[in-house]
């Protein structure tokens, strides 16, 4: 009967973790519909903002804008987006490693590298490994503010203008669906793509722009801003992709829980019977007993 017992807990318990994982999937579904908008309004006017701005940059003097200057690489910056919670499948775990990756193919070019973290398991990490950690950022995944996005592009414009980095990459989880997550590489600065050896091309397809009021108004207004834009939505995209990793992680658990509840249940009855036919051959054999 102890077993008995073992086992019925043992159901109800499990019964009982079904019941988180559902509720939390379900948390999970409301929170991936109210930033999956945000992502999706966001989506296109970053795109179109970083391809205006790259394509004025091509054209543009280097020295129109801090923010446009090409100098050799000493120190790159790699920006790590993960989330503050686990429960959410591999979602952390594949963002770091290929994070890592990065990290050492920089070191092995001979560069320096600066690395910046948004969300505890990120900073966790490199915590643990005792990598220095530039700057942190927690308490944004699942709550993502563009005043959030602001303080960290300006922390990264400053370093930049300062020339304590030279080239910034952003490495985050790109939403794609509620099953699956890209994982995502952006050079954020500096602006142009084009290395020192290739200027000189680049500048002869440029287009011929106008400009009103002036280069240096626009510049000064559009590309400091479109750093904020930029990490604003890998932030959001991070964030989706969060959300719908954890979705899917949970509805996997809950499942466990199912299969697992029915094994212990068949369990549970071969027990019982086992305990059932014993007792009968105990009540026959005190039958035949007393008729001897």
């Amino acid at each position: 009967m102890a077993a008995l017992r073992d086992i019925q807990n043992r159901i109800k318990a499990v019964k009982n973790t079904q019941k988180i994982t559902k509720a939390m999937k379900m948390v999970a579904a409301a929170k991936l519909k109210k930033v999956q908008t945000r992502m999706l309004d966001l989506r296109p006017y970053a795109a179109k903002m970083y391809d205006v701005l790259l394509s004025l940059a091509r054209a543009a003097d280097r020295e129109a804008h801090p923010l446009l200057a090409f100098r050799p690489r000493k120190t790159v910056e790699i920006l790590v987006i993960t989330s503050d919670r686990g429960l959410c499948g591999a979602f952390n775990a594949n963002i770091l490693k290929e994070a890592q990756l990065t990290i050492n193919a920089h070191i092995k070019d001979g560069f320096e590298v600066s690395i910046s973290t948004v969300g505890k398991k990120a900073r966790d990490y490199f915590r643990r490994r005792d990598v220095a950690v530039r700057n942190s950022w927690i308490g944004i995944s699942g709550n993502v503010r563009f005043a959030s996005a602001q303080e960290i592009a300006s922390d990264i414009k400053e370093s930049y203008i300062n020339e304590t980095i030279d080239e910034v990459t952003v490495v985050y989880n790109a939403f794609k669906s509620m099953v699956a997550q890209d994982i995502t590489l952006v050079k954020l600065l500096p602006l142009s793509p084009v290395e020192e050896g290739e200027e000189n091309a680049a500048e002869a397809e440029a287009a011929d722009y106008i400009y009103e009021p002036s280069v240096e108004a626009i510049f000064d207004t559009l590309i400091p801003k479109n750093v904020d834009i930029q990490i604003y939505r890998a932030l959001l995209e991070s964030s989706a992709a969060e959300e719908a990793a954890r979705m899917s992680a949970m509805e996997n658990a809950t499942q466990s829980c199912d299969e697992m509840v029915g094994k212990l249940t068949l369990q549970f009855n071969k027990a019982r019977q086992a305990a059932i036919t014993a007792e009968l051959m105990d009540i026959v054999g005190g039958v035949e007993a007393l008729k001897d």
